[in-house]
């Protein structure tokens, strides 16, 4: 079984148990609990999607976000979330669970202001019961969009440019976020002294990507249960709030976008988040 460490001046996500009753389940139904994968469910439907909406509100715009997912089954718990990320902060989160269903849909309407890159990347899980059989099934999607809010330029927005006028905006955007990331994660590997070449290093939107393929080395298998449990410790010691080592909870909200780091032994993973106090966060699963 895997079990979460509490490494010393850090945070560390909680133990999760692999098999739980129903009664304590139902106690906890805002949660995200893995189970081994079952072969038969699959999502024949899952998106998530951004859009800049109209607005009239002075200096701020409507940034419409969505997410829809289907299951081929219906399940006994659905559960999305999904992370809004503008400029490399967390700036907002969307989370919903349904029993008996095999369909989420969840909308919601940000007000946003300034030119920005936004990333969305959501989860899609469902838990099945067949008797005393638990399992899951779970994917995961992703959107991103450029808004353009200038005095100099006409309010847009475009996920791929097409003019010149976008690409440079699109440079600039990228290299902003890309820049501020990158400082960050300097920071938090010399906070936490570790060394990046130990790792496989990628951010939360990027491991989208893993849906389909397996991580280096791994099996397929291997690869969804890794990124079943860290959604579920992302969910109870990040997602929730910020547990920290005295009791008190920060909000998630404004800290920087998390740093995945995988031990290339697999021995261990490592997810580095700066809270917006400036508080740096370390959370780490045995693997």
């Amino acid at each position: 079984m895997k079990r979460w460490m509490i490494p010393f001046m850090a945070l560390a996500f909680f133990l999760a148990a692999a098999l739980a009753s129903r009664w304590e389940h139902d106690q906890t139904a805002e949660t995200i609990k893995f189970f081994p994968i079952d072969r038969e469910a699959a999502f024949i439907e899952a998106k998530t999607t951004l859009a800049l909406g109209n607005s009239n509100e002075r200096g701020r715009y409507a940034l419409r976000w969505s997410v829809a997912s289907v299951l081929n089954r219906r399940a006994y718990l659905r559960q999305d979330v999904s992370l809004l990320f503008a400029d490399g902060r967390l700036a907002d989160v969307l989370s919903k669970w349904k029993t008996n269903t095999d369909a989420i849909n969840m909308e919601k309407t940000v007000r946003m202001r300034d030119s920005r890159f936004f990333q969305a990347v959501s989860f899609h899980h469902g838990e099945l019961h067949t008797g005393e059989n638990i399992t899951s099934s779970q994917t995961m999607s992703s959107s991103y969009l450029y808004v353009i809010d200038s005095p100099y330029h006409p309010r847009a927005s475009f996920r791929r440019p097409r003019t010149d006028d976008e690409r440079e905006w699109q440079r600039v955007l990228n290299k902003a976020t890309n820049e501020f990331l990158r400082h960050k994660a300097d920071e938090l590997l010399t906070h936490f002294s570790l060394s990046k070449k130990d790792y496989y290093a990628l951010y939360l939107p990027e491991l989208v990507a893993y849906t389909e393929q397996p991580l280096p080395g791994l099996s397929t298998a291997k690869t969804q249960t890794v990124i079943g449990r860290l959604w579920e410790g992302l969910y109870k010691s990040y997602i929730l709030g910020i547990k920290k080592e005295d009791g008190s909870i920060l909000s998630p909200i404004g800290s920087t976008m998390p740093l995945i780091l995988i031990r290339k032994d697999y021995s261990r993973l490592f997810v580095l988040i700066e809270a917006k106090t400036g508080e740096k966060v370390m959370l780490v699963q045995l693997l």
